[in-house]
């Protein structure tokens, strides 16, 4: 089989990585970040000839490859990916699909009339943790599904990289949180539950990282001499500059060289040595919505940028029972109303190979099984990953609006 690669980033990386262990020949990889580019070449003995410093020099050719794995910035997935449907390619496109809701609708539907795979990286649905979840819903085990609670715990220091000084901060260049993080969560309430969402009413906004709640004296730059560098949580050089032997994320992305040398020179004047309170971010650092779903199911969804932790946390009540979880520590609690047991379900975290509790890994092969048509079940279609992006622009435009939006 045959693979591009559109995106030399993180999530290229892994792909290419677990492309090459699934079998599959990478004949292409785009990536206008010229080291970025060279040095996942590099890492993976990938030839010259095979680069490419634009996704649209690849489009520009015949087709050459069976899939195109597109790991580019949110707002070139609709281009990119439309130009692949187009030329026949199956695509796995990372999330989100697009910060355009019709746009997402009219990708939904080239695939479909060109009869090819779109499949959206909506890896949580591939996670030991959630599959062994839907297992204990689908049994019936607490009777029918009354309320739902899903929080998305993105870490203090997670937030800050990547939705304060990271690539996600704006969305003039990325999309609103709920949809650029969270639309996995929004994912996971219909697939867990096989209901449809019929309205929404959403409340955030962005209360701390902002440029008057700056302490006095605080510079533009964290190296550039800031008199808070021992009080701040949030001071770049402590979360980039660990002097550590395995440099992996987020600190490879600050640079493609991970030296300490290199690091540090990334943060004298690039966008993650800034100080939290001066960067060009707009997104929401915390954010609830309320989901009316089929059957009078309720699910209630809260993100915060203002954790000590980065899992996700749940409570499912049902008529018979209620289930708690913990996705990092890998814990199900399920109780019983009749018999008042209480199971504790472990997930052997030790046993997966890869990110976002073994979803990563699992979908792509999932993925390039159905490429090479070996008779795979899908798990998930860009047709079912809709839902959950029309229910992060509808809570969007609840939060804008102060009203309750319709699906």
């Amino acid at each position: 089989m045959k693979v591009i690669i559109l995106g030399a980033g993180g999530r290229g990386r892994n792909y290419t990585r677990f492309c090459r262990q699934y079998g599959a020949e990478i004949v292409g990889i785009a990536d206008p970040d010229t080291k970025k580019l060279e040095k996942l070449a590099m890492d993976f003995n990938i030839s010259e000839d095979k680069l490419f410093h634009d996704w649209a020099e690849i489009m520009a050719k015949e087709k050459f490859a069976d899939a195109v794995i597109n790991a580019t910035p949110d707002k070139v997935h609709y281009v990119s990916t439309m130009e692949a449907l187009e030329k026949g390619y199956h695509v796995l496109l990372e999330k989100p699909m697009s910060d355009n809701e019709q746009e997402c609708i009219n990708m939904v539907e080239k695939a479909e009339k060109k009869n090819v795979i779109l499949m959206v990286c909506h890896v949580l649905r591939y996670a030991p943790f959630f599959e062994k979840l839907k297992e204990i819903i689908d049994e019936g085990r607490i009777g029918q599904l009354v309320n739902i609670e899903m929080t998305e715990n993105c870490a203090y220091w997670h937030f800050v990289h990547s939705y304060v000084r990271g690539v996600f901060r704006n969305e003039t260049i990325s999309s609103p949180f709920i949809l650029a993080k969270s639309c996995h969560d929004l994912d996971l309430i219909g697939y867990l539950t096989g209901k449809k969402c019929l309205s929404v009413v959403s409340e955030g906004n962005l209360k701390y990282y902002r440029k008057e709640n700056a302490p006095e004296g605080a510079p533009d730059y964290c190296l550039d001499g800031c008199p808070h560098e021992t009080t701040c949580p949030y001071f770049a050089p402590r979360l980039y500059l660990k002097q550590i032997s395995l440099v992996g994320w987020p600190t490879q992305t600050i640079s493609a060289d991970t030296s300490f040398a290199a690091r540090y020179e990334a943060l004298k004047n690039g966008q993650y040595g800034r100080c939290v309170f001066h960067c060009d971010n707009d997104v929401c650092d915390h954010q609830t919505a309320i989901f009316n779903m089929e059957d009078g199911l309720i699910a209630s969804f809260n993100m915060t940028g203002f954790s000590s932790e980065n899992t996700r946390t749940l409570r499912f009540y049902g008529t018979k029972g209620d289930i708690r979880g913990h996705l990092e520590r890998g814990e199900l609690e399920v109780f019983d109303f009749l018999t008042k047991e209480k199971e504790v379900i472990k997930i052997q975290y030790e046993t997966i190979q890869s990110g976002h509790g073994g979803g990563d890994l699992r979908l792509l092969y999932d993925f390039l099984d159905g490429v090479d048509k070996k008779g795979t079940n899908l798990k998930t279609l860009a047709r079912l990953s809709l839902q959950s992006h029309l229910m992060a622009f509808a809570a969007e435009r609840s939060r804008k609006e102060g009203k309750r939006i319709y699906l």
